[in-house]
């Protein structure tokens, strides 16, 4: 006699788990790497864990820090920006030469540094909406028009000679460790990350990185938040303009070379994907110590400047590479 009872079904062993790729790139991998990045340099450098270059590091990572946010939410929306860097130049210029060429006062002189950061990004914006040009070409282009611009001004030559209050901006230290530059940049962070976080706009913002048709048909003004998100860029490549000015007590055309691939790494090194829709200011923020780190331990060992090239090279590799294991996870 054959039973009528149903078969027994074995509980499925398909549940959904988080691979160790996914547990690595996670919001917490970044963070692992950074303490197990200064654990390595504390045991190679007695110096590595003092007050003193901690607040070095600290300083180190202002400028980079400033113009990584404004990447954030360039690579959130699936988009590239190579003129970061040319732009930050641009409006050290701009700055140097309207206060001490032409004249005007200082403070009206950092705004116009600034208005010209973010006019420069809307200039790649408007290339990548309305000319359709794809974000790669149109900062390319823009990082060629900036730097040539940034040389023009002065024709090639450093602009020296700042007010003593603009310079304390970085120098001094307020209750023993804060300076007006890092301060700055703290809260630029804590903004940006309410924005992203929890208002509607930062949410539109990942929604254009996960599919910009779809952002779309759901109503998302596409082309308008992008061109909003390339002129806030400029805006903050500028302000990183007059807080390396301040840091440096003069502005030079040469300035930021390099610094476009730098913040791009710290941005993916947080966690953020280069197909966007993946990102956010604490991934960030933490990618941006672990470069000023990665070159402040570097310096204390003694690794040639050239190497230190190779090895942050590396880590970007590194870090993208993780990035595509976790999107084919995913």
């Amino acid at each position: 006699m054959v039973s009528s009872a149903p078969l027994a079904v074995e509980p499925s062993t398909d549940r959904p788990r988080r691979s160790w790729i996914g547990l690595i790139t996670g919001a917490q991998g970044p963070l692992v790497g950074l303490i197990l990045l200064s654990v390595v340099f504390a045991l190679l450098s007695p110096y590595f864990l003092s007050i003193r270059n901690a607040l070095n590091v600290v300083d180190q990572v202002t400028v980079l820090g400033i113009m990584a946010i404004g990447m954030t939410a360039v690579i959130v929306i699936g988009g590239i920006d190579l003129s970061v860097g040319s732009i930050l130049a641009l409006s050290m210029m701009v700055m140097g030469w309207l206060s001490n060429d032409k004249g005007l006062p200082f403070p009206l002189a950092m705004v116009l540094a600034v208005a010209v950061g973010a006019g420069c990004g809307l200039g790649n914006g408007l290339l990548i909406t309305k000319a359709k040009l794809p974000p790669f070409i149109a900062t390319l282009a823009m990082m060629t028009i900036a730097r040539g611009l940034a040389n023009i001004i002065t024709n090639g030559e450093q602009i020296v000679g700042y007010p003593d209050w603009f310079t304390a901006l970085s120098t001094q230290r307020h209750l023993g460790f804060l300076s007006v530059t890092v301060a700055l940049f703290i809260v630029l962070v804590i903004v940006s990350w309410v924005i992203l976080q929890y208002r509607a706009v930062g949410r539109n913002l990942y929604a254009i990185g996960g599919s910009r048709e779809v952002a779309r048909l759901a109503g998302i003004h596409v082309d308008r938040l992008t061109t909003l998100v390339y002129v806030v860029a400029g805006a903050l490549s500028g302000i990183a303009g007059v807080v390396f000015a301040a840091r440096l007590d003069s502005s030079q055309p040469s300035a930021g070379l390099g610094y476009e691939l730098d913040a791009i790494a710290a941005v993916v090194i947080g966690g953020a994907s280069l197909s966007g829709g993946i990102g956010g200011i604490g991934g960030t923020v933490v990618g941006v110590l672990i470069i000023g780190v990665l070159h402040n331990g570097l310096n204390l060992v003694g690794v040639s400047p050239f190497i230190q090239q190779i090895i942050v090279g590396a880590v970007i590799a590194i870090a993208v590479g993780f990035d595509s294991l976790r999107r084919r996870d995913r």
